[in-house]
């Protein structure tokens, strides 16, 4: 026994603290109690009316015939208090926030209804309302000159009047097309 004692020395805290230098230790605090897990939290009643900074006196009657005198003014004078009052007092003047383009809906998310300017229409459709009967081979070979279609399929087009001749073209040319059918006898609109 006294063999193996002297093979292996025993050594106490503080001749490690000798060997490896200072040390920090954890230690274990008595007084610390875990929170038990089932147990409930600790719910507060607030009253109706909560005021953090405690109960406010009543105001002096001073302060009571000074607002009834400002309730008894008519609208137009009780309007200039407010400014009147900020510029003797030195208050800064406040500027209006603009909130143009925000969503103030109270869901946060819905259609932002500021009066929106309404796209510009670019595109356009020519309609064939009618035509004169006497002017249906013109309407039908002026149809052909400016869609791609064939002699029998342009024919059915003018014939089903009322009906879109040409879809998604500019103002311009709308209006050229409607002038070409108007010169040979039928009327055309712009959609």
């Amino acid at each position: 026994m006294k063999l193996l004692t002297r093979l292996r020395p025993v050594y106490t805290c503080t001749a490690l603290r000798e060997i490896i230098g200072p040390l920090q230790c954890r230690s274990f605090q008595p007084d610390f109690v875990p929170r038990d897990p089932n147990a409930k939290p600790i719910r507060y009643k607030y009253p109706a009316e909560y005021d953090p900074y405690g109960p406010r006196p009543p105001p002096s009657d001073k302060i009571v015939q000074l607002a009834e005198r400002i309730a008894a003014l008519p609208p137009e004078e009780r309007r200039q208090i407010g400014p009147s009052l900020r510029e003797i007092l030195r208050h800064p003047n406040l500027k209006q926030i603009s909130v143009e383009g925000m969503d103030l809906s109270a869901t946060g998310c819905g259609p932002v209804k500021a009066e929106e300017k309404k796209a510009e229409k670019t595109a356009f459709d020519v309609k064939l309302e009618k035509f004169d009967a006497a002017a249906k081979i013109k309407v039908i070979k002026e149809v052909r000159s400016f869609t791609s279609l064939g002699l029998k399929e342009a024919k059915e087009l003018v014939e089903k009047a009322p009906a879109i001749l040409k879809q998604g073209v500019t103002k311009e040319e709308a209006n050229e097309i409607i002038e070409k059918i108007k010169a040979v006898g039928g009327v055309a609109v712009m959609e």
